[in-house]
């Protein structure tokens, strides 16, 4: 089981990845964006970040520059429907495990979510 946090402002992704990451056992909280996650962290240590590249407040490659800094241990995965903002994360290969394009299936982000957790050794 890993501790998961979700941060996307789509109240229906949010919903649907919880059921979906609870389901295999994860125990998952939800934000609606960066700003939120921000202080998620301060409170609950994660294996892995799941988040959406365009949100309010902060994105979500802002979001992972300052969690990857933070805490370099921290699995990342990031999720768009934009393939502009998809083209933008390319650059941060050294510190994103995969870029998922929406919509996604729910084997394709439990695949995702899983080889991320496992590279964490």
């Amino acid at each position: 089981m890993a501790e998961i946090l979700i941060a996307d402002d789509d109240e229906g992704v949010r919903a649907f990845l919880d059921r979906a990451l609870t389901g295999r056992g994860h125990s998952i909280t939800t934000v609606a964006d960066g700003a939120a996650a921000v202080e998620a962290f301060q409170k609950k240590t994660f294996d892995l970040l799941l988040t959406d590249i365009v949100m309010p407040l902060m994105d979500g490659i802002a979001l992972a520059l300052k969690a990857g800094k933070d805490f370099p241990d921290l699995r990342i995965v990031l999720m768009t429907g934009y393939a502009a903002e998809r083209d933008r994360a390319h650059n941060l290969d050294a510190l994103v495990d995969a870029v998922v394009e929406k919509p996604f299936t729910l084997d394709d982000i439990c695949a995702l979510v899983d080889a991320a957790l496992a590279a964490k050794g």
